[in-house]
């Protein structure tokens, strides 16, 4: 039994997580610290950053450490007609950090859902994204977007490459102002430039969402919003999902729903996932995907558990005191599931709920 007081947040999680993803039939899965360089090189863009750390392996085969996580279990899976593979890890990545632009090992822990995906799938990763932010802490915000819905009204404001591109860096940062410029700077119409100022301000609960979006877009992609966010209404966390489509990834990658997650203390996002299917036919596979990673190395700026002692006993004993019998003591209180600290003498800044005193009797005085 493992006694959770002892625990960092970080710690805690894999263990609260591992335990979620297994009830639903998400198995472990073990992956290498390293693979072949050139396969991360194929797919950078897929990549936070093209920037790996590198060696020679002893046959001369140039390695790297493991910079992501999805594409090595991509890369070892196959395709299986009508079945889903259904894995679950904890593993260090090694990247560049966007601080100190230095190296840094993260640890991250996740899902995948590889297979014949369909609706149900989507929305259990999506659950199962909330449930995770949710025994970290109740104070959370997981935010879904849909990149059918953004391709949709972007095909329908300019259809040209460039415009698009500038226009999803706007729509991610919310900034309505350099969008309307660039409208502006492509001599769009008014009722154009007026559709995509609409669609910017587009966020929040999800029922006044889909209302909104209603006479800006429809087809399959508002269909499946609405019945994803039918399907969330069953959760216990549904409001503290909300629908936002400034969480865009990488349209060459990913497809359909996308989905990021905040905690309350903790700057930027700890939490991204979505639907990979680009990426399964860049790789030659088939099937479709979506999965999710929890970014457990950020928990560090979270709080730390605090505790009114540092240990419920102090056992103070004598140099005359017989060593069995401060074994045989100490043995004692921690058997009665206390937590002990034997000592010459009293530590000037250790906190004890309860102060023992072995004698030379060998019996507490």
């Amino acid at each position: 039994m493992i006694d959770e007081h002892i625990l960092k947040n970080e710690e805690k999680a894999v263990f609260d997580l591992r335990s979620l993803y297994r009830k639903y039939g998400y198995l472990p899965y073990k992956m290498s610290k390293f693979e072949e360089y050139e396969y991360y090189i194929r797919n950078k863009d897929f990549l936070v950053s093209d920037r790996i750390i590198t060696f020679n392996d002893t046959n001369g085969r140039l390695l790297a450490l493991k910079p992501d996580v999805t594409l090595s279990i991509v890369k070892n899976g196959e395709d299986q007609p009508g079945c889903k593979q259904k894995v679950c890890y904890s593993e260090n990545v090694y990247r560049l950090s966007e601080n100190t632009r230095q190296y840094k090992e993260r640890m991250q822990a996740g899902l995948e859902c590889i297979g014949d995906i369909d609706l149900y799938d989507i929305y259990e990763v999506v659950s199962l994204a909330a449930r995770s932010l949710a025994l970290i802490s109740g104070d959370f915000v997981l935010q879904i977007s849909h990149l059918g819905v953004l391709s949709e009204v972007l095909d329908r404001v300019c259809g040209d490459p460039q415009f698009q591109q500038e226009a999803v860096r706007y729509l991610a940062g919310k900034n309505a102002h350099d969008l309307r410029r660039l409208c502006q700077a492509h001599r769009m119409a008014p009722e154009k430039a007026e559709l995509l100022s609409r669609f910017i301000s587009v966020h929040g609960k999800r029922d006044r969402v889909l209302e909104q979006l209603e006479p800006i877009c429809g087809g399959e992609a508002l269909t499946e919003l609405r019945e994803l966010s039918a399907l969330l209404d069953r959760l216990p966390e549904s409001d503290r999902i909300l629908f936002d489509f400034s969480v865009v990834n990488n349209r060459n990658y990913y497809n359909g729903i996308v989905f990021k997650g905040f905690l309350s203390g903790i700057c930027g996002g700890v939490l991204a996932g979505g639907q990979y299917d680009k990426l399964m036919r860049k790789l030659d596979r088939k099937a479709g995907a979506i999965g999710f990673a929890l970014y457990l190395d950020l928990l560090e700026q979270l709080p730390a558990p605090k505790h009114d002692y540092d240990v419920d006993v102090l056992l103070l004993y004598g140099p005359e005191t017989d060593r069995a019998a401060v074994a045989a003591e100490t043995d004692r209180l921690i058997a009665e599931g206390k937590t002990v600290s034997a000592q010459r003498s009293i530590p000037a800044k250790l906190r004890y709920r309860e102060l023992v005193r072995l004698g030379k009797e060998r019996s507490p005085c």
